[in-house]
């Protein structure tokens, strides 16, 4: 699969946001991910359906959308109209995960499936051909700035296998921790699909794309 590369706006100067955006996107970013955070699922709280909205309307890049959020069921149409292109919800949330993803993609978007940091890959195993991209979430979730705990990269290489003896075609993101150290192993475990917010954002060529 293609490498993507997939700045976390979590980490952006949102008091410039609009500007930022166009930094990832000029850097060569392929997506910008949206961290959703409802202080429930997740220990943090981020933004909502007008923020990704903002974004939408100031650039055309492939806004990948990760609810953090224990009812993504509830909040999912309005994150459809806010112009998400692929909406990623937990498997661990409160929904009916398979009727969830099934109404992203009726919706005409991409849709994903996470896994928390703590959460074994087993859990996802029922919805992985029904999906776009399988999200490892490789920290426990709700807070940047965190090292990358090496026993996720577990998951990926159980996702990498998966994949390939069931024939499917998922893209396989990781989020959390990923930094120019990290990133060989990342790789190496059978990720394409590169979330990062501190490495990217916090340098001024956002340097990881240039990898």
């Amino acid at each position: 699969s293609q490498r993507i590369i997939a700045p976390s706006l979590l980490a952006a100067d949102w008091s410039r946001l609009a500007d930022e955006c166009s930094r990832a996107i000029r850097a060569g970013s392929d997506w910008l991910h949206l961290d959703v955070m409802d202080g429930h699922l997740v220990d943090n709280i981020s933004f909502g359906p007008q923020f990704v909205a903002t974004i939408h309307r100031t650039n055309d890049i492939f806004l990948d959308v990760h609810l953090m959020i224990d009812r993504p069921d509830h909040f999912l149409d309005r994150f459809i109209k806010a112009g998400a292109d692929n909406i990623t919800v937990h498997v661990e949330a409160n929904h009916d995960v398979g009727d969830t993803l099934r109404r992203i993609r009726a919706a005409g978007l991409s849709c994903g499936l996470a896994i928390d940091g703590q959460t074994p890959f087993a859990a996802a195993e029922p919805w992985l051909d029904q999906i776009d991209l399988f999200l490892v979430m490789t920290i426990n979730a709700g807070f940047g700035g965190q090292a990358l705990i090496p026993e996720t990269l577990d998951k990926v290489r159980a996702a990498k296998a998966w994949r390939e003896s069931h024939g499917l075609s998922y893209h396989i993101e990781v989020d959390g921790g990923v930094h120019n150290g990290t990133l060989p192993d990342v790789l190496a475990a059978g990720a394409n699909a590169i979330v990062a917010g501190t490495a990217l954002f916090g340098a001024p060529d956002l340097s990881l794309i240039h990898i």
